[in-house]
């Protein structure tokens, strides 16, 4: 894959949640990269509640790291 990520700073929160949302995704795609298989998969546990709070931890997780490269945007 290309070079993506240049830097981990953002202007806002907001554009920092997207961006750990980014994050999440980007390493779902790398770790499985078939866009078929991810589509299959995704029907299993998108109706998952266990999964779905998994995803948002993985999320709130990069939000922490992206949070302190921006010093919580003091």
């Amino acid at each position: 894959m290309s070079d993506w990520l240049t830097s981990l700073k953002t202007a806002t929160p907001q554009e920092g949640f997207e961006l750990a949302i980014l994050l999440a995704r980007k390493g779902v795609a790398y770790t499985q990269p078939s866009t078929d298989v991810r589509k299959k998969l995704r029907t299993e546990y998108e109706g998952n509640a266990d999964s779905l709070t998994l995803a948002s931890h993985v999320i709130a997780t990069h939000f922490q790291t992206v949070s302190a490269a921006n010093n919580y945007w003091n």
